[in-house]
């Protein structure tokens, strides 16, 4: 479970004035040490470890800074070698590179009046500087001037850059604008509050816009200026907005108020410390800490406490930075988990707790919390961690690690163009055996990667959707060649495809429209979503690949309207699948506890107990599931049992048919042209020689060019093809006009009786090769069933 899951407080733990004026900037060094300047022109470097709080510089008497941000450490997955250096916007309309040690390396006149904001991007590879006099300027990381990007005539309070570094969002009065870098390119601009926007800030891994206003506002954008949260109004403008790294939190400033929210808005906590105007606020880069610039003269420092994490009978909270209470509900035993260091990350699920601090991980089974099993981190900025039953992996600024849970690295998956700062349990999936990664570079692109090797799967192919993929998720459950993974698209379709490749072409099925929320089960391939107000479970999500027209029947639906507007899955463990409202409570919704019986049956090849659940049960989503199950089992006992109690005749008489084929080969193709695999059906029957009954079978599906090619190609009955093609050319009283068709017609003689001997000879001649000498009435022409 990841900190969605989790309820947060904020603690301010330290309150110092040792600035003598308004403090209008902070930010952070390492996830311990934090520089901040004021207009007493001090620059001042605080340690949390020790406390202590020192000057670093004294600027000139003129300099009254605005704006503060550090060269990114991390790019990309790469660490910065350049040298720790900040720029510092001021008022006298120059912006200032000044390193750790406090010198200022440069000074550039950037702008007429003050500097408002500045901000390196993500790279590093460039910083971007906006100013009173309504300009937007480009300069290199040497302070080089690129380009200037926009002049308008109102000042530019505040700007950041896109996830990609290929555009900006800057504020113009009441409006926001998005504008790209490349010239002629798009802008997107809209008016997004009743007052002058004071703050922005655009989150790398959600890809979500946080704007503060003079109206005393706050709301949360997506990318395409859509609204998706809009605060109540506050006391007092907001006068600043920061994303936490990981874009799972935000926080806000206002006067005497700091907010901590979740993503999609609501409040987790609110304080009221006497600080004057939080004028910016800085998240450390381990997403634990926060530091706020107040106007009476303090640095505000918090942290974040009581998250909470739940699996099964076991909650865990956080109740101090290195400790976690956990509880058990069965019997109320508590047992307290110390840390050296502190807490950065935790995930609970599938019998195990993953605490990583900022050193270290740690690994305790649910069964014994005293002796965790602990091991060194590379790095101390895990951004997420994901649980599978066998390992679990960790995400971190230079790469991800796949973990056994007796702490072993088992492999370190990479791709190309790889970036782990933007990857989230959105666009990130782990199941045994899989890891799939959505590509940030494209959208529509995900990686397949075999997790114990680290390698890509198969031919090393991406699967490729059509449009951009939203979300991703791998079912948990069966074997490695039989795993699906579901995709959430830009339009908010919802399709499934398998992980590895059989045949030409991986098969990406659309399931269902409208679904903005979905979750595997943690135990069996059970798939719930949330489809506009519908809540709805998909039994056996694998049914789109055995009988299409089936999936409707095997689905559960209920009103989800209890849920609000804009809900949310949290996981689905057991019967039970949590859901958080838009206001931030939980909500737990029950599912019968009958599929994954079933399921338990099927995959123990128990299918006499399966059909007395389903007769115990009288429903018809298990008949179903039982049906499509069993035909993708190569059960046609059962499927016929199953068929005949949804009503299914013509089904049922399909099978009955191929179960009265006389070869083994032919029962496996015609089961294949039952679930729609034409391609792999007529593969089958040519490689066991049954060349006739290849044709015969693209005959009675209409495939007449296919019939031709084969017939020609192994030449044999050519005639039958000829013949076939002319008796419903007749019924429809058509005229060939196939050049191929006609160009055989003219050297080929049809006879009827000719043709019916051949067919005949066919059928005896495999028969005799299986040792199958029963009746073979229903040899042919079975497919017409399946048109």
């Amino acid at each position: 479970m990841h900190l969605h899951n989790a309820i947060c407080h904020l603690i301010i733990f330290f309150n110092s004035t040792a600035h003598k004026d308004l403090v209008s900037c902070v930010g952070w060094t390492t996830a311990d040490e934090l520089y901040s300047s004021s207009d007493d022109h001090q620059i001042l470097k605080w340690n949390l470890l020790t406390s202590e709080t020192s000057q670093v510089v004294k600027l000139a008497e003129e300099i009254y800074p605005i704006d503060l941000h550090w060269f990114p450490k991390t790019t990309g997955g790469k660490k910065q070698i350049q040298a720790e250096i900040c720029v510092l916007t001021s008022t006298d309309g120059k912006f200032h590179l000044v390193s750790k040690t406090g010198r200022v390396e440069k000074s550039v006149e950037a702008h007429r009046g003050a500097v408002l904001a500045g901000r390196w991007n993500c790279e590093g590879t460039a910083l971007v500087t906006v100013g009173e006099d309504g300009q937007i300027k480009i300069w290199s990381k040497s302070g080089m001037l690129r380009s200037t990007m926009v002049q308008q005539g109102t000042s530019v309070y505040s700007v950041a850059w896109g996830p990609d570094s290929d555009k900006i969002l800057y504020t113009s009065g009441k409006q926001l604008i998005i504008k790209p870098l490349q010239p002629n390119a798009k802008i997107l601009q809209w008016k997004a509050h009743d007052g002058i926007i004071l703050k922005v800030d655009w989150n790398t891994v959600n890809d979500l816009i946080l704007s503060g206003g003079e109206d005393c506002k706050y709301k949360v954008w997506d990318s395409y200026g859509r609204l998706l949260y809009s605060s109540q109004v506050h006391d007092y403008p907001i006068t600043s907005v920061a994303w936490a790294p990981d874009g799972e939190l935000f926080a806000i400033g206002s006067f005497n108020t700091l907010r901590l929210c979740d993503k999609t808005g609501w409040s987790y906590a609110l304080e009221k410390p006497d600080t004057g105007s939080v004028f910016n606020i800085a998240w450390s880069a381990d997403g634990t800490q926060i530091a706020g610039a107040c106007g009476n003269g303090h640095v505000i420092f918090a942290h974040i406490v009581e998250q909470r994490w739940e699996w099964k009978n076991f909650e865990i909270t956080l109740t101090k930075r290195r400790s976690m209470q956990v509880r058990n509900v069965l019997n109320d035993a508590l047992d307290v988990l110390e840390f050296r260091d502190r807490v950065i990350k935790a995930s609970l699920s599938h019998g195990h707790l993953v605490v990583v601090t900022s050193l270290q991980c740690y690994v305790y089974s649910t069964k014994n919390w005293n002796t965790p099993l602990v091991f060194d981190l590379k790095e101390g900025t895990v951004s997420l961690i994901l649980q599978a039953e066998r390992h679990f992996l960790l995400v971190d600024g230079a790469g991800i690690y796949l973990y056994s849970y007796e702490g072993r690295l088992i492999s370190s998956p990479k791709f190309p163009g790889m970036r782990t700062d933007i990857l989230s349990s959105q666009t990130i999936s782990l199941s045994n055996d899989t890891v799939a990664i959505r590509d940030k570079a494209d959208d529509k692109v995900m990686y397949l990667i075999d997790a114990l090797s680290g390698k890509s799967l198969g031919d090393g192919k991406p699967l490729i959707h059509k449009i951009e993929v939203m979300e991703i998720a791998l079912d948990q459950f069966g074997s490695p060649n039989e795993r699906k993974i579901a995709i959430i698209d830009k339009n908010r379709d919802l399709y499934i495809s398998s992980v590895r490749r059989f045949g030409k072409e991986q098969r990406i099925i659309k399931m269902s429209t409208m679904v903005h929320s979905m979750a595997w089960n943690d135990t069996i391939n059970v798939l719930c979503g949330l489809q506009n107000m519908h809540f709805v479970v998909w039994y056996y999500p694998n049914t789109v690949y055995v009988d299409k027209e089936l999936l409707s029947k095997t689905v559960y639906e209920k009103d989800a309207s209890e849920f609000g507007k804009s809900p949310q899955i949290v996981n689905y463990v057991g019967n039970q699948v949590t859901i958080r409202r838009a206001d931030g409570s939980l909500i737990y919704t029950s599912i019968s506890p009958y599929p994954a019986i079933l399921h338990e049956y099927i995959s123990a090849s128990q299918w006499d107990d399966a059909v007395r659940l389903c007769r115990f049960v009288k429903e018809q989503a298990m008949w179903a599931c039982l049906a499509a199950m069993a035909v993708a089992n190569k059960d046609l006992t059962t499927a016929e049992v199953a068929y005949a109690a949804i009503g299914e005749i013509d089904k049922v008489q399909y099978i009955n048919c191929i179960k009265d084929l006389p070869s083994k080969e032919s029962r496996m193709a015609h089961l294949l042209l039952f679930t729609g695999n034409v391609q792999d059906a007529e593969g089958i029957l040519i490689q066991a020689g049954l060349t006739y009954q290849a044709i015969q079978v693209n005959i009675d599906l209409y495939n007449w060019d296919r019939a031709l090619e084969l017939a020609v190609k192994h030449k044999t009955h050519v005639d039958t093809v000829l013949a076939y093609r002319q008796k419903v050319l007749d019924v429809f009283s058509k005229k060939e006009t196939n050049k191929r068709f006609l160009q055989y017609a003219e050297g080929v003689e049809v006879n009827w009786e000719k043709i019916q001997a051949k067919i005949e000879v066919e059928i005896a001649k495999e028969r005799e090769r299986s040792g199958n000498t029963s009746s073979v009435s229903a040899s042919r022409s079975i497919v017409s069933l399946h048109r």
